[in-house]
């Protein structure tokens, strides 16, 4: 993972200090000055600076519906009521025509885990391609744990890219998922995925153990073993009705070592601050803390974070693609070093 052999303690004040200097340096030396702003129409979002398009180009799509067998305490299928539900392979091709006559450019489709934490992706191999194929949509899966003849169907359909979080502890994967499994099983999952060939962007959820941060630097150790087309760090907020309700939200101060040091780990994978993070006051810190840490990317920045980039120095770009999709445009500098150094 670089140059950087990380611990779960956070490196003292002073050496966030100079690991987020030399993060920042990485990232100018390695991508240069754009840094991408992201507002795809998965929910709508409004600031001064940026908005959501008023024609939804990217549709969140979950085949299980509203269910979730896992019901993990930080999400308990919260984030399934918003989307498109589709309940048959057939349904999907039915709804990803619509889709494409409506305009839209493409759809994430997920849906809910069973017991063993599988979202049954692999089913709709067949639509998923055919929806491709016949629409022109792109499509983009957030999985959960999976096979190899999961990762190989998903392959064969086409997927542009997919997505997985990725948990480096085995207290949180039995005490959050619940489930009967252990970290290696999702960066074995990451492998699957790459071996087949599939863009991968996985996530890393920081917070996820109750505000804690236990196992993430694991997981990005074990994600850097393999070559995936970017790095999405996300951040728990809090939902009411989860256990983790009343879970104080983590903040920038919080999160600076570890951005730094996923920049530094990850110098050529681009490395984005994804959809979820805390909002209110805590957000601003979040976003400037990924800045000064030379992310390329954030979705949904927070109001005044664009005219920040600006100060910085950086050139912003907007998007209303999903962040993940950000390796189809943006590559490191010419003659830079291997993933494995900075």
């Amino acid at each position: 993972m670089g140059t950087v052999e990380p611990s779960e303690a956070a490196p003292a004040e002073g050496g966030i200090s100079r690991l987020t200097a030399a993060a920042l340096d990485v990232r100018r030396r390695r991508f240069g000055d754009d840094v991408h702003f992201f507002t795809p129409s998965l929910k709508h979002y409004e600031t001064e600076e940026v908005a959501t398009p008023d024609r939804a180009r990217f549709v969140p799509v979950s085949i299980t519906g509203r269910s979730c067998q896992l019901m993990c305490d930080h999400c308990q299928a919260r984030i399934l009521e918003s989307m498109t539900p589709v309940s048959s392979p057939a349904e999907l091709e039915e709804v990803g025509g619509q889709f494409a006559r409506r305009g839209v450019a493409g759809i994430l489709l997920t849906g809910g885990s069973d017991r063993a934490g599988v979202v049954p992706l692999r089913a709709y191999a067949g639509a998923i391609r055919a929806v491709r194929e016949r629409n022109g949509l792109t499509v983009i899966v957030h999985t959960g744990l999976l096979g190899r003849e999961d990762s190989e169907a998903l392959a064969w359909a086409g997927v542009d890219a997919a997505m997985i979080d990725v948990v480096g502890s085995d207290e949180t994967v039995r005490e959050v998922y619940r489930l009967d499994a252990s970290a290696a099983d999702f960066g074995e999952a990451v492998r699957l995925l790459c071996e087949a060939g599939i863009p991968t962007a996985p996530h890393v959820v920081v917070g996820i153990h109750y505000g804690r941060i236990e196992g993430e630097r694991r997981a990005l150790e074990m994600i850097a073993r393999f070559g995936v087309a970017s790095l999405v760090i996300v951040v728990l907020s809090p939902l009411p009705g989860t256990p983790m309700e009343r879970v104080k939200p983590l903040g920038g101060p919080d999160l600076a070592g570890l951005f730094a040091e996923a920049r530094i780990g990850f110098p050529d994978t681009p490395l984005l601050l994804g959809c979820a993070r805390p909002e209110g006051t805590e957000k601003r810190g979040i976003d400037e803390a990924a800045l000064a840490a030379g992310f390329n990317g954030i979705a949904f920045p927070a109001e005044g974070i664009v005219a920040a980039a600006e100060r910085m120095g950086f050139r912003p770009v907007f998007s209303s693609d999903c962040c993940a999709l950000i390796f189809r445009d943006l590559a490191p500098a010419s003659g830079s070093a291997g993933a494995s150094g900075a």
